[in-house]
């Protein structure tokens, strides 16, 4: 993923809307070692008021992938919102495995990503 996140999507963008948008690096702020990249102030705003709530889940790598214990780099264009949070998958076919138990393999992915994260 390198230093920017999430392939300059606008990630406050998918909670506003039915799209995925990218951003402006006008409109850019730090945050957990990555650069965030936003298509207008408000959502840099927004973000920077409370990064938890807009970061996509497992620090934007695909939430398919987490489920079988492994990172790769999501595509921004296939996402969900899950009771409030941001999951990616690195394509349609990942979304479509995934999307067969939403909420068990959020489960597994979760557990897989504390050894990720170290948390």
């Amino acid at each position: 993923m390198g230093n920017i996140a999430i392939n300059e999507y606008d990630t406050v963008a998918y909670f506003k809307g039915s799209r995925a948008i990218t951003g402006n690096e006008s409109f850019t702020f730090p945050w957990h070692g990555l650069t965030w990249y936003f298509s207008t102030k408000e959502n840099r705003d927004l973000f920077a008021a409370g990064p938890v709530k807009y970061a996509p889940q497992y620090d934007g790598y695909c939430a398919w992938a987490m489920t079988e214990a492994r990172k790769a780099q999501a595509d921004p264009e296939v996402w969900k919102i899950v009771n409030g949070k941001l999951y990616l998958n690195c394509s349609k076919s990942a979304y479509e495995k995934w999307s067969r138990d939403i909420p068990g393999n959020i489960k597994k992915a979760d557990i897989n990503w504390l050894t990720f994260s170290g948390n």
